[in-house]
């Protein structure tokens, strides 16, 4: 097995530390606080606001086409787990069960913790005025809202929940099409490669946008405003710590496993996801040990791929804890209807969404674009910090689909057991 199968690991250690997007970003960030600090009025100038927004931009204007390939050929493809059976309908069952519970968590710790109420930037009081006092639609007006005029229209609108709708009936059309659809679906599969590959560029002035979007918000804002991004950081630190230890922890028990045994055996390749920030870089050799540990090879094979797209249980988190986080900070409340919609939302935004840089990013903006629009252009708050949240995601990811692969086995009476136990029992201690 070559380097390159293992992921991007490889290739990029070899990298000069100012060629690696990565450092690039660290470097911006702090360049970005530094400006603002010791400049904040030349920081809060618009030509420095426009750099963060100008990136914010450029990834709004892929969020359409990316979620209409990633939802349409991620229903279509379950087709694909329908030839195996039983196995892949307890893996979809488990994926969406657990992600809910990913999502709610997100949902919870950020009404209860309120990260966002600490940013010291106050909205626009007319706005503010505006959105509380506009009259409130009654269900069938929303429910009608998301119904397009014309498929057309809503790429053309950019309404994201328009295109979502319509990118769900199409890839149920696909998955009735059976294998007639197959040519469409790869074609489709190709134009949404196509569309992350312009991603992949956009996020090379990732750099330029986390300077600007730092620099204006310490420029305007003040030091306090890094206190409440760290905050934010923290949160979703420890969301995922008491999500992975508490509800991966209670699954792991129940299937007759420790999580933390589990952890220290995979430890390799939480490692490989640290230092690529992409939970992705490290599935063969994840598929290598779940195997090692009694697994099937045909559940691991099936179970632990199809996890990248629809078990991703940090950006679940993510997504819920920081739309509460740009909603609180911008001082626009969200009714309870409105954070259902961001866990809808999300459950199907956040879909092949795992192991391609700034994947995550697209998908927040998707879900705020949909909940409301006036909330998208708080994302550049979030740029300057992304980058320190973006390995929580994908180890959180990563710890999600490990513990699935294991619990799908067991449920298919696919593990072995004697293999298990030997694999994750501690050392012997040395008389």
């Amino acid at each position: 097995m070559t380097a390159t199968t293992l992921g991007v690991a490889a290739p990029a250690a070899k990298k000069p530390l100012h060629k690696i997007l990565y450092v690039q970003v660290l470097v911006a960030i702090a360049l970005g606080a530094l400006f603002g600090w010791l400049a904040p009025e030349q920081a809060s100038a618009d030509w420095v606001k426009a750099l963060g927004d100008g990136f914010v931009k450029l990834i709004k204007m892929m969020i359409a086409p990316i979620i209409f390939c990633t939802v349409a050929t991620g229903i279509g493809h379950i087709d694909d787990a329908k030839k195996v059976g039983r196995v892949g309908v307890k893996a979809l069952v488990y994926f969406e069960v657990v992600s809910t519970f990913a999502l709610a968590i997100g949902l919870l710790v950020g009404n209860v913790l309120r990260p966002g109420e600490g940013f010291p930037g106050k909205p626009d009081a007319a706005a503010v005025a505006k959105y509380t006092s506009a009259p409130r639609k009654s269900a069938i007006d929303f429910v009608l809202d998301i119904i397009p005029d014309s498929a057309i229209g809503a790429f053309a609108k950019g309404d994201i929940l328009q295109v979502l709708l319509f990118a769900v009936l199409f890839g149920f059309a696909l998955l009735a099409m059976g294998e007639r659809s197959e040519k469409l679906r790869h074609l489709i599969d190709d134009v949404g490669h196509g569309l992350f590959g312009v991603i992949g560029i956009i996020m090379k002035a990732a750099p330029i946008g986390a300077f600007g979007a730092m620099a204006y918000t310490v420029g305007k804002y003040g030091v306090d405003a890094l206190i409440a991004l760290g905050w934010l950081v923290g949160s979703f630190y420890l969301t995922s710590i008491l999500f992975v230890l508490i509800v991966l922890g209670l699954v792991a028990r129940l299937c007759g496993f420790r999580i933390l045994r589990f952890l220290a055996y995979i430890k390799d390749e939480l490692l490989i996801v640290l230092g690529t920030s992409s939970s992705e870089s490290a599935l063969p050799s994840l598929m290598e040990k779940l195997e090692k540990l009694g697994c099937a090879k045909s559940v691991v094979g099936l179970v632990a791929p199809t996890g990248y797209s629809f078990n991703l249980d940090g950006t679940n988190i993510y997504m819920t804890l920081a739309s509460l986080f740009v909603a609180q900070a911008l001082g626009v409340p969200l009714t309870l209807g409105q954070q259902l919609t961001i866990l809808g939302v999300a459950m199907l935004t956040s879909k092949g969404a795992s192991g391609v840089t700034g994947a995550g990013f697209v998908t927040l903006a998707a879900t705020l674009a949909a909940v409301d629009p006036r909330l998208t252009p708080g994302m550049a708050m979030l740029l300057g910090v992304d980058k320190f949240m973006s390995e929580c995601r994908a180890l959180t990811n990563i710890c999600g689909n490990g513990v699935a692969t294991v619990v799908v086995a067991a449920w298919e009476g696919a593990l072995d057991r004697d293999k298990l136990r030997a694999a994750l029992s501690p050392p012997p201690t040395e008389s």
